[in-house]
Order: structure tokens, then C-alpha cells, then sequence
């Protein structure tokens, strides 16, 4: 049925609303926006995302051919920051968004739910044999992307460590937080250099890396349908044993609210715990989260009532939340003005070679190490991508948001390895 055809039988639904009371809700919400009367709460900020990402979500779902290639996610991250960047959004809305996104952390909300969710949910076997397999074309990856990405920028002209230190690194240092404003200290440090300067030079990589790790993705997602052999439809490795075909089943239990709402304190109470021992090993804490869900999973430390509910509540927050989550990265986290300042076609053609040479790793290390190609494929473009802002995008364009853990250690691992590497050498150059 077209969307036109639900629209006249009144079978419409913008995201979870139907499109009358959707557009309503909307009305009211600009309203009071333009009086300057959006509450800078959680309550505002959603207000703000909701219809917003819900609109763009629907509406790339309803496009012929390019709902396909992930229009969707790439609609809902690209299109707020859009509008953002010729300044349609007032100052009201802006805020009650970044109180949300920022102020409050959403996104890490966001991840930290899918994360034990999805690992929660998935068998042991699988989970073990994912982690351990994925090494191999991350280091891979992450070796090869850089030799890919200066030999390119040099056949361009570019001197080879500023090719390496302004774009290959940025790209692959896993996002914004993480990587960006770490090598820009560092950076600071060696060089004794204002840190403002290397930021300012090292986002609009990251960000233009980001939107090539999406389209990369699109495009073998598309392969899988294509090509079902290539596919796992969500799972990462091909691997069999006892009880395989009941794993793989999806849940049909009903929905248990008191479970679901244990699931939210068990995922802060990781979340916490993560957060602590970053504190003791100074390891990345989401990192550390998973593998400590991945232990209380392997050791089966909770009862099967509360994994249950952790994989509803991930079910529930990757199915409601993840386009409005989307629309408020795009509004308050991708800076196109500074990625238009230094848009040249070598510089394209240098990142592109680096995401498709990541992504290209992962597809064909698969094959020896019994992974899905695509599944491969996608978890290693994460490494390319803007950290969990990447991941969400990227698992969200494929439709496989339970590969969450493995993108996320994809990005957080990988990203502080080659900020360790990326520091070490410059160290080195400049002693």
C-alpha cells in the first residue's frame, strides 16, 4: 500500500503517532517554539526530536529506490543538520535539543541500551566467537586504511605526514569525543600549538568520513539482499551448534514492563561499573561496559527474565528512538560549515579510499575467518565512522542495530588504538 493510499484511508502513522494527532502535536510544539516557550528539559528536547526524526524517518521509508540505500538514516541525520547549518532552527529549539543531546547524553543512553540489550539476547557461543573474530580485520583494517590513505593524499601531492595526521587518523580515531579531541590535544602538546586549531582541522574528516561509512554500508546492505549468500541478515558468524536454529528465533514472548524496567537499571548499573574501571585501567568505559555485560551474559550472572527484558527494552528503544535520536545528532553534532571549508576533490577521493579500503578488509577477511561478508563488512565501516554517532547511523542504515556491540568495540577499540599509534609517532617525529 502507497503512502498516499494510507493517507486517504487514514491508515497513516508518522513514527508511532497517527498522522493527524502527529500533526497536531507538531503544530503545537512549534508554536511554541516560535514564542520562545520550549522548556530546556528532557521534556523540550524530546519534543524537539521526536517529530522531527519520526517525519524524516517516514518519509525515507516511502522513497522508491533510495529507501534501499538507507534514505532513512541518511534523511535524518543529514537533513537537520541542513537546516541547522542555514539557520532554520531558533534559538529556543536549539536548546531544549542540546539539553537533551548534550547536556543530558541521549545518545549514551541510547548505546548503552542496545549494547547490553542485544549482547544479553544473543547466545553465548555466538557472542564469544563475534568478539574474537572481529580483531583480526579491525587491526587489519586499521593498518591497511592508513598505508591506502597516504599513499593516495601523496599521489595527490600532499606530504605524507600531513596526510596521515590530518586525515587518515581523524577518520579512523573513532568519532568526535573520543578521537578528534584527543589527537587534537595531543597534537596541542607535541606541537605547542592552540588546541582550537586542531580541532577545527581534524572534525571535517571525521564528519566526511561518517557520510562514506553510511553510503558504503547503503550500498552492502543493497548487496545482501541481492546476494543472500553474503548476507547473515544480522549475524555476524557463520557457526554451528546445538540449540543454533532456537537462538536465532525471534522473541515472541510478550512484553514484560516490570522486566523491562529491571533492564534499565541493570544497563546504568554496567554503564556505572564501565565508567569506574576506566577510572582504575584508563580503558575506554563503554568498552569495559561490554565486556563486562559479555562476562555476565557468559557466566549466565542474571536471570533469564531479566535478559529477556533487557532484549525488549532494546527492541523498544531501537524501534521508537532511533531516527528521532538521529535527527538531534544531525542538528547538534555534524558541523557542515566547517566540513564546506575544506571540500577539494583530492580530499574526497583520499577518504573515500580509506572507508572503502576499512570496509573492503572486513568483507574479504571474512571469508577465512567464517563471518558473514556484509555483517563484516558494516562493522568494519564503523571504524570509519563519528563513534557512537557513526555506529548508530551506520547499524541504522542496514537495519542490523544488534551488531551494536561489535560496532562498538569496532569504534571505541580500534579509535583509541590509533590515537595511541597516531600520538606515539608524532611524539617520535618531533622529539
Amino acid at each position: 500500500m502507497s503512502m498516499l493510499q494510507d493517507i486517504k484511508e487514514n491508515k497513516m502513522y508518522i513514527g508511532s503517532l497517527p498522522l493527524p494527532l502527529f500533526l497536531i502535536c507538531s503544530i503545537i510544539v512549534i508554536i511554541a517554539a516560535q514564542l520562545d516557550m520550549l522548556p530546556k528539559t528532557l521534556i523540550g528536547g524530546f519534543a524537539v526530536i521526536l517529530p522531527l526524526g519520526w517525519f524524516l524517518g517516514t518519509l525515507g521509508q516511502n522513497i522508491p529506490f533510495f529507501k534501499k540505500f538507507g534514505a532513512p538514516a541518511i534523511l535524518s541525520l543529514i537533513v537537520p543538520s541542513l537546516l541547522n547549518y542555514y539557520h532554520v532552527f531558533d534559538e529556543n529549539t536549539l536548546s531544549a535539543a542540546k539539553m537533551l543531546m548534550k547536556d543530558s547524553n541521549f545518545l549514551l543512553f541510547y548505546i548503552a541500551s542496545l549494547v547490553c540489550g542485544s549482547i544479553l539476547g544473543m547466545h553465548r557461543v555466538i557472542l564469544v566467537q563475534g568478539f574474537i573474530r572481529m580483531m583480526i580485520p579491525m587491526l587489519l583494517g586499521m593498518c591497511l586504511a592508513a598505508l591506502v590513505g597516504v599513499s593516495v593524499a601523496v599521489a595527490f601531492g600532499d606530504d605524507w605526514e600531513h596526510a596521515f595526521f590530518y586525515t587518515v587518523s581523524p577518520v579512523m580515531a573513532g568519532g568526535i569525543g573520543e578521537g578528534v579531541l584527543q589527537l587534537s590535544n595531543a597534537y596541542s602538546n607535541i606541537l605547542n600549538q592552540d588546541y582550537n586549531t586542531f580541532v577545527s582541522a581534524l572534525i571535517p574528516a571525521t564528519v566526511v568520513g561518517n557520510f562514506f561509512a553510511i553510503t558504503f554500508t547503503a550500498v552492502m546492505s543493497r548487496i545482501g539482499e541481492v546476494k543472500p549468500h553474503l548476507s547473515g541478515h544480522g549475524q555476524l558468524v557463520k557457526i554451528e551448534f546445538d540449540g543454533l536454529s532456537e537462538a536465532l528465533k525471534d522473541d515472541k514472548t510478550p512484553l514484560d514492563a516490570r522486566a523491562m524496567s529491571g533492564a534499565v537499571m541493570i544497563l546504568a548499573t554496567l554503564f556505572i561499573f564501565g565508567m569506574i574501571l576506566e577510572k582504575v585501567t584508563h580503558f575506554p568505559g563503554p568498552v569495559l561496559m561490554i565486556i563486562a555485560t559479555a562476562a555476565v551474559k557468559y557466566f549466565r550472572l542474571l536471570p533469564a527474565s531479566v535478559e529477556r527484558g533487557s532484549q525488549q527494552w532494546y527492541k523498544f528503544i531501537s524501534g521508537n528512538f532511533t531516527f528521532p535520536l538521529m535527527a538531534g545528532l544531525g542538528l547538534l553534532y555534524i558541523d557542515l560549515e566547517s566540513v564546506v571549508k575544506v571540500l577539494t576533490i583530492p580530499y574526497f577521493i583520499t577518504i573515500i579510499a580509506i572507508v572503502f579500503t576499512v570496509s573492503m578488509t572486513g568483507f574479504v577477511c571474512s571469508f577465512f575467518l567464517k563471518m558473514y561478508p556484509v555483517e563484516a563488512s558494516i562493522i568494519s565501516s564503523c571504524q570509519s565512522g563519528m563513534g557512537g554517532t557513526g555506529d548508530v547511523a551506520i547499524l541504522s542504515t542496514a537495519n542490523r542495530m544488534n551488531l551494536m556491540p561489535f560496532a562498538q568495540v569496532a569504534t571505541r577499540l580500534g579509535g583509541a588504538l590509533m590515537v595511541i599509534s597516531t600520538t606515539a609517532l608524532m611524539r617520535y617525529l618531533h622529539m
